[in-house]
């Protein structure tokens, strides 16, 4: 299935009200938006994945559509995934960008080829 074109469209538009450079990469079977060199978030099918700091992620579980990343059966530290119903309200989806922006200065970097 391809990725929503919409909900790519509504994050590009986050990142420019952010004024936030961003880079696109397809991955995962979806699309990746990259900050820094780095996985900010993207979209899966019609989901966000976000990129979160670990210590908000229970916290991040308690919010509507808010499921554990898991690509492989295992839930993946640190990444989520957030359904439609928490990413239709254009304030919803701009929390999740943001929480994903606050941590990517932390995030660990992919090592380069």
């Amino acid at each position: 299935m391809a990725y929503s074109e919409l909900l790519a469209d509504r994050i590009r538009q986050v990142f420019k009200e952010k004024n936030t450079r961003f880079e696109e990469k397809k991955m995962m079977g979806g699309l990746c938006f990259m900050v820094n060199d780095k996985m900010c978030c993207g979209v899966h099918e019609e989901r966000l994945m976000g990129r979160l700091d670990p210590d908000f992620e229970a916290e991040a579980m308690k919010r509507e559509g808010c499921k554990p990343m898991d690509f492989t059966g295992r839930p993946m530290k640190g990444y989520v995934f957030v359904y439609p119903e928490g990413t239709d309200r254009d304030k919803d989806l701009e929390f999740w960008v943001q929480r994903c922006l606050d941590f990517n200065p932390k995030a660990k970097s992919s090592k380069k080829k």
